[in-house]
């Protein structure tokens, strides 16, 4: 059965903020303009302007009540990191699929007791790594995959931003961390081309007991490094690149979303001179290819997706517990 022939999943949006505004058309676009059947956010006004704004038909500020309607069948879990453990468990115990923003939670430990109690439950989960999915990477991994720059030897990824140009504060309570919010795109992005580390050094700074910034180093069994930083305190370089023995590729800016690269491999003239150009449009606002793998994998009656499964997903989220544990260790800390 193909998502195409399978009966219709009705979602609920838990969430209202950007991301979420970004989504939803994406989501109706993939499951159907019907497919979204109730929204929750913490904030009345702004729970009723984003459910009207997006045409879905029913709203709550209790999530409890959002969770026990029989008109929903899975749920896009868009909130603050810390509560994103607590909501996941709850629908779950709900019979409900469960598709949350990255990060999945807020530690390894929290993300293994989402996909177990998943797992018991027998229902979908999984973390949306949009990036994973994106035309672009799924083409040059595939295209490293054949050989094209030789044996992969290094990855560098940055993602520095302020989190005034967000437009919001980060906060503890909230579970912010550039590392988490940030740095998880270039430690997916190597873990997806060289495997899982042997080793992690990180430094970078914190202010009250949140990291806003780090630097980490991952080493491999082969030999291979990764360098990834991630700042919310100031600009960081928003490109990546993937550098093996016979060429190199480099993801323009955004990396993490992007839509060309320039791949520096296959010939003199093209490692020299003139790098063949990739581009592959945005399909929607970014999220349509991941949401069509989920669609398929729920009109399978599987409860994981392949190419960002429970393993993946872990493997990340340990090397973020590991390169986190470091920068509070490096004790750089900068006034609130």
């Amino acid at each position: 059965m193909t998502a195409a022939s399978a009966p219709s999943i009705r979602w609920a949006m838990l969430g209202t903020g950007m991301i979420s505004h970004q989504f939803a058309p994406d989501l109706q676009a993939v499951f159907g303009a019907g497919s979204v059947t109730a929204a929750w956010g913490r904030d009345e006004q702004r729970t009723a302007a984003f459910a009207e704004r997006h045409g879905i038909p029913a709203w709550s500020n209790d999530v409890a009540e959002v969770l026990r309607r029989d008109d929903v069948d899975a749920v896009y879990i868009a909130t603050p990191i810390a509560t994103h453990l607590s909501i996941a468990l709850d629908a779950i115990a709900a019979g409900k699929h469960v598709l949350i923003e990255k990060p999945m939670a807020a530690s390894a430990a929290e993300v293994a007791q989402i996909f177990d109690a998943a797992d018991a439950a027998g229902v979908f989960a999984m973390e949306a790594m949009w990036m994973k999915f994106n035309p672009l990477h799924v083409d040059l991994i595939q295209r490293l995959e054949a050989g094209l720059a030789g044996e992969p030897r290094n990855v560098s990824a940055t993602f520095g931003m302020p989190s005034q140009a967000t437009g919001r504060s980060w906060t503890a309570e909230r579970g912010d961390s550039a590392v988490l919010d940030r740095g998880i795109y270039g430690a997916t992005l190597a873990q997806w081309v060289l495997g899982e580390p042997v080793s992690v050094e990180a430094s970078g700074v914190t202010v009250d007991g949140t990291d806003v910034e780090a630097r980490a180093t991952l080493t491999f069994a082969n030999g291979a490094r990764a360098d990834v930083a991630c700042s919310a305190i100031g600009f960081l370089d928003q490109a990546a690149t993937i550098s093996g023995t016979l060429g190199w590729i480099t993801i323009d800016p955004m990396f993490w979303a992007g839509t060309t690269a320039r791949v520096h491999a296959g010939s003199r003239e093209a490692i020299l001179h003139s790098p063949e150009r990739v581009e592959h449009p945005r399909d929607g606002s970014g999220f349509r290819p991941m949401l069509r793998a989920v669609a398929d994998a729920l009109a399978a009656g599987e409860q994981q997706v392949s190419r960002h499964d429970c393993a993946a997903t872990l493997a990340v989220a340990q090397t973020l517990d590991e390169i986190r544990a470091r920068v509070f260790a490096s004790d750089r800390t900068l006034a609130g």
